[in-house]
């Protein structure tokens, strides 16, 4: 309790310090009980803010311990959010078979505290978690084993009364001790409650209540939370960057010249606030739920609607399969918007999907224009965009793009052609004026401008790619697959992730290889 005692009193919140793993305000609490009990690094303290992948690793780490003979102890805590991702609910539902030890605390943001939990229900969960409870629990399972109806019927009755006081019925089905609500906030009673599950075998699982901190300014995070579950309630137009809000207001604009446009978002609501403002009926937001969203959007699509789901590039990876199977194979007209932080993977394994229609706008007014294209398509599109752009203001018409046409930009004299996918073209420009290069937005990386890539190939010495992608399998692999189907043999450059695509360092890496190109023509191509 020592720690504790010294840094936070209870029903506080402290920051965190030394080496202790991120987590919201309101977990410090949790956080810094959970260093007190347990011995981490050699006890494994997983965390899952969203998603429902610790649980998995946890349970794999729990079994490998045993497997092995060794002590320690695994814990995943997981945010009340990851429940609505079904790789979640499929941990769950293995660990509760097992005899591992593994200890899941649930990490429940929503619930109201004052309301909910007091001093009765904090004795109420140590209480459960302690021996006495659980060698009167276990000892009872023994005692009943051979009376099988009595049994059934003692059962019942403990989840009964449980199911009176405690929302743990569900869990405890799962085959989970559930212990809780304890309080989030009550820093010397988690410690106790922690060390009570420390002694218990096999699979437990703690609920813990974080809803608010302290005092009023808590109450009133509390409300947003609660609000925020609350269709087109407590969401903010103001974070995303200029491709959310460029999309936001395309959103409003479509959907009231298209009645049959709905909206949907795994839980990425920035730019939509307005669109669920004005119309509440045609928002969708699936929570951390990527691959029903996709397979939801198909559904809607198949009667007649005009599905646009917008999430982030990394979370579409999870509903691959859908995306595949459930959309693209039916040739449903699903628009998606895709935005892509820190994302690298996304053109790659979205180019070998037939039938998909792949975008990568420059700008904002590009990316307003594709969207557009994409909802009037017959079959599926995605528009994969920044965060950020250059900060063109989008048109207000609500016009298009041809399918599969790039943009030449600059024709130059050097036989150099710059060919750019999406965001990097603000950097290649300077450095096509630098070395008099041909610059060519290309707009679509599926289907490619086959015209004007072969025209660029008749008369350019060279051509470089870049793209903000992998380049494995990226927008480079896909001209060079195309020119290698039309037998043009001339040198290629292909840039892209994870090198850096800044103006200066495309301007060193494409002037260094361009050099050696004009001293050696006979070098044919080079990637980084």
């Amino acid at each position: 309790m020592g720690i504790l005692r010294r840094m936070i009193p209870p029903h506080s919140v402290a920051p965190l310090t030394g080496r202790l793993p991120p987590a919201d305000p309101a977990s410090a609490e949790l956080t810094l009980a959970l260093r007190e009990v347990f011995d981490a690094p050699r006890d494994r303290i997983l965390w899952d803010a969203g998603q429902g992948r610790a649980l998995s690793s946890a349970i794999g780490m729990a079994l490998a311990a045993a497997r092995l003979g060794q002590s320690r102890r695994v814990v995943a805590v997981i945010g009340d959010a990851a429940l609505s991702a079904g790789m979640a609910f499929e941990a769950l539902n293995h660990a509760g078979a097992l005899t591992a030890d593994l200890l899941v605390i649930l990490d429940d943001r929503h619930l109201s505290i004052e309301e909910d939990l007091g001093a009765l229900s904090n004795r109420l969960v140590r209480a459960l978690s302690g021996r006495l409870y659980a060698h009167l629990r276990e000892g009872g399972k023994r005692m009943l084993s051979k009376m099988p109806t009595v049994r059934e019927l003692a059962r019942r009755s403990e989840e009964h009364l449980k199911g009176m006081v405690l929302p743990g019925t569900l869990f405890e089905e799962m085959g989970f001790n559930y212990i809780g609500p304890a309080h989030g906030h009550d820093a010397p009673a988690l410690v106790k409650t922690l060390r009570n599950l420390q002694q218990l075998r096999g699979p437990q699982l703690l609920h813990v209540v974080t809803g608010h901190a302290a005092g009023g300014e808590g109450r009133k995070r509390r409300s947003a939370a609660k609000g925020g579950r609350k269709r087109g309630a407590a969401i903010s137009d103001e974070a995303g960057g200029s491709y959310a809000r460029m999309f936001g207001q395309w959103l409003c604009d479509i959907a009231a010249a298209d009645e049959r446009v709905v909206a949907i978002t795994p839980g990425r609501r920035a730019g939509m606030a307005e669109f669920a403002r004005r119309f509440p009926e045609r928002f969708f937001d699936v929570a951390l739920a990527e691959q029903h969203a996709v397979t939801f959007a198909a559904g809607l699509a198949t009667q007649g609607l005009k599905p646009v789901v917008a999430m982030n590039s990394t979370l579409l990876q999870r509903g691959y399969d859908q995306l595949i199977h459930d959309v693209a194979l039916q040739e449903l007209p699903v628009t998606f918007a895709v935005a892509t932080p820190e994302a690298s993977f996304d053109l790659s394994y979205l180019r070998c999907i037939p039938g998909l229609v792949v975008m990568a706008p420059a700008d904002e007014n590009e990316c307003r224009q594709m969207l557009t294209m994409a909802s009037k398509l017959d079959g599926p599109a995605v528009v994969r965009h920044a965060l950020d752009g250059p900060g063109v203001k989008p048109a207000a018409p609500l016009t298009t793009l041809a399918v599969g046409r790039a943009q030449l930009r600059r024709e130059g004299g050097s036989g150099l052609a710059l060919l750019v996918f999406g965001a990097p073209l603000a950097a290649a420009v300077p450095v096509a004026e630098r070395l008099d290069a041909t610059l060519v937005n290309m707009r679509f990386v599926k289907p490619l401008d086959a015209e004007l890539v072969a025209a660029l190939a008749a008369t350019h010495q060279a051509v470089v790619t870049i793209e903000d992608n992998a380049l494995a399998g990226g927008a480079g692999s896909a001209v060079g697959e195309l020119l290698a189907a039309t037998a043009q043999r001339l040198p290629q450059l292909h840039l892209g992730l994870p090198g850096r695509l800044d103006e200066a360092s495309l301007r060193r890496q494409i002037e260094d290889w361009w050099e050696a190109q004009v001293q050696t023509p006979q070098r044919s191509a080079g990637a980084a």
